[in-house]
């Protein structure tokens, strides 16, 4: 399946946790949707944080059928091509892996973190909340 969004590890979040905005990342899901493997690292770590085993959620999260896309040079040079314009903002590298996916692929991005709404990017970034 082609991915039609690129998701930032606070949708994947937002989506496991059925916090607000779930729907939007569900309905983005189905559709098809990509993730840096920075980003699935991320949201891998903040499930092993609350205790969980990867074991436990792996086969929930390779039933999603998430396109997860490697970080490598591109990747790195277009995230440092974009960094001053996020630094300002506090933007972390698992942020700017994401965003550059999304440019790279020319694909929107979906995202909880509203600071994002700040970026002047040629980029379609969709705030969850």
């Amino acid at each position: 399946m082609k991915p039609c969004v690129v998701l930032d590890a606070s949708a994947l979040i937002a989506y496991l946790k059925q916090e607000k905005g779930y729907k939007e990342v569900s309905d983005a899901i189905a559709k098809g949707a990509a993730i840096s493997a920075v980003n699935l690292a991320e949201v891998y770590a903040k499930i092993v944080s609350e205790g969980l085993s990867l074991d436990q959620v792996s086969p929930r999260f390779k039933a999603l059928g998430l396109i997860v896309v490697p970080f490598g040079e591109d990747e790195a040079k277009i995230s440092s091509e974009i960094y001053p314009i996020c630094r300002p903002l506090g933007l972390s590298l698992g942020d700017r892996a994401c965003l550059c996916l999304g440019l790279k692929l020319g694909l929107p991005v979906l995202t909880a973190d509203k600071t994002w709404s700040k970026l002047n990017l040629k980029i379609d970034i969709r705030i969850l909340r």
